[in-house]
């Protein structure tokens, strides 16, 4: 059966047993910071698990593609060891219990509609308390006692929280996988006989804080079982690498490199590293994660990095290779997953230019390397030093084994204590940043307890009559304030907005009667209420009294400019240079707009003029900006885009732009998009491995933005007696004029320099019966120095010429041996460090020429007077 059967059976089966199918997620998780990545198929379903969101349906069945790292060494060596693999899961949340989930499950694997397992070879473990489940395997399936194993470890509880025994189910693949004599022969032994192939967890209780256990109101069903292991089994082989998942890819890395599968230990496990790594490299890229030095983008380097290595040490392939393996992927996996094919061209893109980026630091590292070693023999040493192989890898990305294995054939060892110890410093420096950079201590203070309710209007009012709350001040809850001091305050309402979702926050005023605050910013308190940071400008602020509160009402309206413009240049974006754009970062401020988005390569300035043609289209069709409030289940099967850094609740603000743009966001916007009335690209530029970065400016900013560009275009005009219009012809006129001049000058400069050659011949000297030329002359660059050198050699034939020229306090020196004074020991490189050693510099080069530079001209005659000395002396 192939895996894609597999597949579409388990998710049939369980739709006829009234389940909503929720497609897979993407890996990267969603509003989940405690999550690198999706790694099981729970993991998008927590915000129905945890009651933050109702399903339509309790019962939910998927087949979710997911991401674990934790042993990535284990790949490839291992039967089942993957870094992307699909887990198979059905659901219940608060719904059917543990008699349905058991019936199901084993109606699922034994019923020839389904799976068909042979019953007899079906064993399962349990919770040794869970006398329930017991039974029922017992009584109500028929498992003979001797097939149900009680585990202690069966009990699924990650700490506070929702927890519960479990059940899992394995199969026997026969005597050829394992005696049963074995003593690790039994389901949860360490065998390849009995494989585990579905994990029902019943979650029946909540753990609390005290360690105690009590019975949930609701009880969930949370399954998993693994795609993989399914095909491994109903393919009748040897490990998940030789089912259909694995095997096309395999066999075209085979063809790739020349090799066959299962001839070479060392092979199999670098081809298995191969089509592991590919999967999840090529998933994550469609997903939108590129290749970076941090996070995720760190994690997709490595693979890649890795598997390139694997390819380039064990098959040996020198050149990219891994992005020919994508249409594989693609091939296997796209009926289900259509993203790896749609996506497929700009994943080879990402894939292809990473490789050759590595191959680069690899011939770069080597290169190092090969130094390294020399000065190791050189020095008589055996070993290279621990520093110094870190350092190959933490600058270059060059791998330890690599390193080793490149030692090895030269004779020596590396210290790998040294390394780790290297390793172990930057880890300890690391995660001192990260505690100096993310630590809790700040947080806390009097707000922490404060729960009194405020309530923000500034969507529609940007003037509110309010009541103080509380006010702080230097970490205090105080009863009034003084003229001069700066304090916080928060009102029972507030038309502020509070810095967020990239949106800096409102300025304006407070006032009471004599009483006039500044507000100078607004943020979030721990428990939601806008906080204002006022400076008292005149009068007495005091707890409880009421205040006008007014937002300046101009800066305002710049800042929504911007930030509608900023979900129109979102989807401009998108559609120009493809859908794997995704936000990476705004900033929103009332004189320009920021907005960080993924992209691998540079932006062309054709596009970029689409880009803003685009958006400014949108601005002149007048679109209404339609905002509403939606369940976020409701608002994502609307196709709202979500916001990069959003934090989003049960229930979300869509903000919809005509038929063009539709997002979650929570910040403030035009009614209509003619009110945004220009926008206009600033800037785009790199600012970090497949990020890109955009400013722009919108309305009245863009005006005074193309009206400064006008003046300097009105300046040069001036400058170059013409008008506007004739300013591009009049600069290609003097660049054409400035090149003519150019030659006539290098003309001139030979001519001269002719001249000052002939001059010189007077000042050539015999020693030890060689002639020698050391002389100061007038060039003004080093190339105009060498000239003179060239034509003196023309003219002298035999001899050493040493010339010097100052030049603005630096000093330039060219030296020349004729071929047949290098053949007696003369050193034109050796002659030319000594002299500018002389006047405070240094330089080198080969036997017949060199060149230096000095610091100190007002020893150049001094130091060409020692010439004569050096020759006589070779």
């Amino acid at each position: 059966m192939k895996a894609s059967e597999i597949r579409s059976k388990w998710l049939k089966f369980f739709e006829s047993k009234g389940h909503k199918i929720e497609p897979s997620a993407p890996l990267v998780p969603h509003n989940d910071p405690s999550l690198l990545w999706i790694n099981a198929g729970m993991a998008p379903l927590k915000p129905y698990f945890d009651g933050r969101i109702v399903p339509e349906n309790p019962r939910i069945a998927n087949s979710q593609k997911c991401i674990r790292t934790n042993d990535i060494e284990n790949v490839g060596k291992t039967r089942r060891h993957h870094t992307f693999f699909e887990m198979l899961g059905n659901f219940s949340i608060g719904d059917y219990f543990k008699e349905e989930v058991i019936t199901w499950a084993w109606e699922f694997l034994t019923d020839k509609e389904w799976i068909g397992f042979d019953p007899e070879r079906l064993s399962v473990t349990v919770y040794p308390e869970d006398t329930e489940a017991f039974e029922l395997w017992n009584k109500k399936i028929g498992i003979p006692e001797e097939r149900i194993y009680k585990l202690q470890e069966n009990f699924w509880d990650i700490g506070e929280g929702p927890c519960g025994p479990c059940t899992e189910i394995f199969y026997d693949r026969g005597d050829k996988y394992g005696d049963l004599n074995d003593p690790e022969c039994w389901p949860g032994g360490e065998n390849e006989r009995f494989l585990e192939v579905w994990n029902l967890v019943f979650s029946q209780f909540n753990h609390n804080k005290d360690g105690s256990y009590t019975p949930l109101p609701n009880k969930n069903i949370d399954t998993g079982a693994g795609l993989e292991r399914f095909a491994s089994i109903l393919q009748d082989v040897d490990s998940n690498f030789d089912t259909d998942l694995f095997q096309p890819i395999i066999q075209k890395t085979c063809e790739l490199a020349g090799v066959k599968y299962k001839e070479n230990d060392e092979q199999d496990v670098a081809l298995k590293v191969i089509a592991d790594h590919i999967r999840t490299v090529a998933f994550s890229v469609g997903d939108g994660v590129l290749p970076s030095n941090e996070g995720r983008g760190y994690v997709i380097r490595r693979l890649l990095r890795r598997a390139v290595r694997y390819g380039k040490v064990v098959l040996g392939m020198d050149k990219p290779f891994l992005y020919l393996l994508t249409p594989v992927v693609g091939e296997i996996m796209g009926v289900y997953y259509p993203e790896v094919v749609e996506k497929r061209e700009f994943i080879e893109k990402v894939i292809r230019t990473e490789e050759e980026r590595f191959h680069e630091t690899l011939g770069g590292g080597l290169a190092i390397l090969s130094e390294l070693t020399e000065k190791a023999r050189k020095e008589g040493l055996t070993t290279i030093s621990g520093s110094d192989a870190f350092k190959l890898y933490d600058t270059y990305g060059f791998p330890f084994d690599l390193t080793e294995d490149y030692a090895s054939e030269q004779g020596l060892t590396v210290d790998r204590e040294g390394f780790d110890r290297a390793m172990q410093e930057q880890r300890d420096r690391a995660r001192a940043a990260r505690q100096e950079s993310d630590s809790m201590k700040v947080q806390g203070g009097p707000l922490a307890d404060f729960t009194v309710k405020s309530e923000f209007v500034g969507y529609t009012d940007l003037v509110t009559s309010a009541k103080v709350i509380a006010i702080v001040h230097e970490q205090q809850f105080v009863d009034l304030v003084g003229t001069g001091e700066t304090c916080q305050v928060i009102l029972d309402r507030t038309p502020f907005y509070a810095e967020s979702g990239g949106q800096v926050s409102d300025h304006g005023y407070m006032t009471a009667g004599d009483t006039v605050l500044k507000v100078e910013s607004v943020g979030k308190a721990p428990h939601g209420q806008h906080v204002h940071t006022v400076v008292v400008q005149a009068g007495v602020l005091r707890s409880g009294e009421t205040v006008q509160a007014t937002v300046t009402q101009d800066v305002r309206e710049d800042i929504i400019k911007n930030h509608t413009a900023t979900h129109l240049l979102h989807k401009a974006l998108k559609e120009v240079l493809g859908d794997h754009v995704n936000q990476a970062g705004s900033l929103v401020a009332p004189e320009r707009l920021r907005f960080d988005f993924s992209h691998f390569g540079s932006i062309s300035a054709e596009e970029l003029q689409e880009i803003e043609r685009r958006v400014n289209a949108q601005i002149w069709n007048s679109l209404e900006v339609d905002i509403s409030l939606k369940p976020i289940a409701e608002a994502r099967a609307m196709g709202a885009m979500a916001l990069f850094g959003e934090k989003y609740g049960d229930v979300v603000r869509v903000v919809r732009i005509g038929g063009y743009s539709l997002e979650l966001c929570g910040g403030c916007h035009v009614s209509n998009t003619s009110q945004i009335g220009l926008f206009k690209l600033v800037s785009e530029s790199g600012i970090g491995s497949g990020i890109r970065r955009i400013e722009a400016t919108t309305g009245r900013q863009a005006y005074q933005y193309l009206d400064g560009q006008l003046q300097l275009l009105r300046d040069a005009a001036s400058l170059l007696k013409s008008n506007i219009t004739d300013v591009p012809k009049r600069v290609e006129g003097l660049f054409t004029q400035l090149k003519e001049l150019s030659r006539e000058n290098e003309s001139l400069k030979a001519k001269l320099g002719g001249i000052e050659a002939g001059s010189l011949t007077d000042q050539v000297k015999a020693v030890n019966g060689v002639n020698v030329l050391a002389a100061e002359v007038s060039a003004g660059d080093m190339e105009s120095l060498r000239n003179i050198v060239d034509q003196m050699k023309q003219k002298l034939g035999s001899a050493i010429i040493v010339l010097g020229a100052a030049a603005e306090d630096k000093v330039n020196l060219v030296a020349a041996v004729s071929q047949d004074l290098v053949g007696q020991g003369y050193h034109a490189g050796k002659l030319i460090k000594e002299v500018a050693a002389a006047c405070g510099g240094s330089g080198g080069g080969r036997p017949d020429m060199a060149q230096a530079g000095g610091k100190d001209a007002s020893k150049l005659k001094e130091a060409l007077g020692t010439v004569e000395r050096l020759v006589a002396s070779k």
